[in-house]
């Protein structure tokens, strides 16, 4: 029983991966139901580990129960994603204070070059947006606290979907790129002040990014 346990676990946690990767990829978009048999037949299972994977992607924030619908893709409000951001560029903004009380770690800098050399190497979206976001969790873990580490782990899958909007525009990954690498260099040369004005100014563009594609879209 326990392993019969165990395994409908692991197809669950394997379903509700895959349907993040639809997710933040655009093959389905706010409002597009999850029909369970779908996927059940997709995995050779039965329904209870599809439920088990979108109650697990209710709680990532990724999905909604609606009565009498069902589970859709969750459409998030233009207060919400600013809300999102913002928090984002709150912690962003503590961990860098934190880094300049406590010092660079190497170990975390090197970590952030190697995943700035993968990211130069990508140009599809959905690829750049994951690396991006481990290059901003090990700016975080750098700061050696767990508390801003956990609440910025808790943005979570929401996160990563609304910066693959942003990156989406045309010239964002390439000027994404850029300021990594200026603030690597700044880290390196232990210049907090310019990082922290560097970080500030990355993050407010892109919630500038995603004001002009919302604005575009109620038009």
């Amino acid at each position: 029983m326990k392993t019969n346990k165990f395994t409908q676990n692991a197809l669950s946690n394997h379903i509700a991966e895959h349907i993040t990767d639809q997710i933040i990829k655009g093959e389905l978009i706010p409002g597009d139901k999850l029909i369970e048999h779908i996927y059940a037949e997709e995995y050779g299972t039965s329904r209870a580990p599809v439920r088990e994977a979108i109650y697990l992607l209710s709680i990532e924030g990724l999905v909604e129960r609606i009565p009498r619908k069902g589970a859709v893709v969750k459409e998030y409000t233009e207060n919400e994603i600013y809300d999102l951001l913002e928090i984002r560029n709150m912690l962003e903004t503590m961990a860098i204070e934190r880094i300049g009380r406590n010092g660079v770690y190497q170990v975390e800098l090197q970590k952030m070059a190697d995943i700035l050399k993968e990211m130069k190497d990508k140009t599809e979206v959905h690829q750049y947006t994951q690396l991006n976001h481990s290059f901003h969790m090990t700016l975080v873990e750098m700061s050696k606290s767990e508390t801003i580490k956990t609440m910025y782990s808790r943005l979570g899958w929401p996160l990563l979907r609304i910066q693959s909007l942003s990156f989406a525009n045309n010239g964002n990954i390439e000027k994404s790129v850029k300021e990594h690498q200026m603030l690597i260099e700044f880290l390196r040369e232990e210049n907090i002040q310019e990082a922290a004005i560097l970080l500030e100014r990355h993050n407010e563009d892109v919630i500038s990014s995603m004001k002009k594609k919302l604005g575009s879209q109620n038009k």
